[in-house]
């Protein structure tokens, strides 16, 4: 079986296509349409412009996703596109050129949640990870840890009240003058600074709770940087990098532990565009080869927001019938929330 993957909810534009043989997934082909130079010039992304690079790119990226597969449209067995959660802007792009596929050709319509998408994302990588586990979506919109009941039944147990995690690397990288997004430069400038420099508080809430905060950890950083510069003192961003990134780290671990700990899951999986980040995935894999868990996360090129994440997430809801009409709308907001 074939499924074409659309995924459109900020800043990448792309399509993919997965086969799923004896229930295995593998990826066809995975293009992607990255629209980082455009947004790089406003220090972050623009809705309104990342809504018509999504226009320009969807159809193209399309045709390619099928050449590169070597398949066409009537092979399809299903076409998957992200509905929720996201940029409303950009997500419409991607419904609504996927219902007009979907339906001009008959092939059946999988609306797909992004956060659904991000945790298939582990799955290509790692063939023994199978429900229930316990699962962390840490992205720039995200931070949440789940419970994955089934392949496509989630229970979030502990999610930020404000910021997301790598919305809080990217900003702060921005304020030290790195270009947009610098969530790769921090990861990199943070080896060769001091964890210990400098005291930031720590965006776990306290309390029987899962929860994160980083506005908090944003503001304290920001003062430091400012008042150091008004007070003319010379600043390590190296060391700012490591401080910043261990307080982090070290938030996402006691959490990620106290829901383990809860729970007794023998499983575990991180995903998302921060799960790219080396600290933490050193740092979370530390942690569960201490408590005898199974660790398990996505390659690199599978953290940031791709097409065949939901082409794998859309087979999920297909096996449940979970399929859209011409009605399908796009929503901001996750279901899971």
């Amino acid at each position: 079986m074939y499924i074409l993957g659309m995924e459109s909810s900020c800043d990448e534009t792309s399509a993919s296509i997965v086969e799923i043989i004896d229930g295995r997934p593998y990826i066809r082909s995975n293009i992607v349409a990255s629209q980082i130079d455009i947004h790089r010039l406003y220090g972050g992304v623009v809705p309104e412009i990342a809504s018509r690079a999504h226009i320009e790119a969807v159809s193209r990226i399309t045709h390619e996703a099928l050449d590169g597969a070597g398949i066409t449209l009537k092979e399809l067995g299903a076409i998957a596109v992200t509905s929720s959660p996201g940029l409303i802007g950009a997500l419409l792009v991607g419904v609504n050129f996927a219902k007009s596929l979907a339906f001009a050709n008959g092939i059946p319509l999988v609306p797909v949640d992004h956060i659904k998408g991000h945790v298939a994302a582990a799955y290509f990588e790692n063939e023994d990870l199978k429900p229930p586990f316990l699962a962390l979506v840490v992205s720039g919109g995200h931070t949440s840890i789940y419970h994955i009941k089934d392949y496509a039944e989630f229970e979030e147990l502990g999610t930020t009240r404000d910021d997301a995690a790598g919305e809080a690397f990217d900003k702060i990288a921005r304020v030290m003058g790195m270009p947009y997004p610098g969530g790769a430069a921090l990861d990199k400038l943070a080896y060769e600074g001091d964890p210990k420099a400098i005291k930031f508080p720590s965006p776990a809430l306290h309390g029987d709770n899962l929860d994160f905060s980083f506005s908090g950890l944003k503001t304290s950083a920001l003062n430091y940087i400012n008042s150091s510069t008004q007070k003319g003192l010379a600043i390590s961003y190296a060391d700012v990098a490591a401080s910043y990134t261990e307080c982090v780290v070290k938030a996402i671990c006691t959490k990620v532990d106290a829901a383990l700990e809860k729970s007794g899951a023998t499983m575990f999986a991180i995903s998302g565009g921060v799960a790219a980040n080396s600290h933490l995935r050193s740092a979370l894999a530390r942690l569960c080869d201490k408590k005898g868990v199974r660790f398990a996360m996505p390659d690199r090129s599978l953290c940031g927001d791709n097409g065949a994440m939901i082409a794998l997430a859309g087979y999920f809801e297909y096996q449940k019938g979970n399929f859209a009409d011409t009605y399908l709308n796009a929503s901001a907001y996750s279901p899971l929330d």
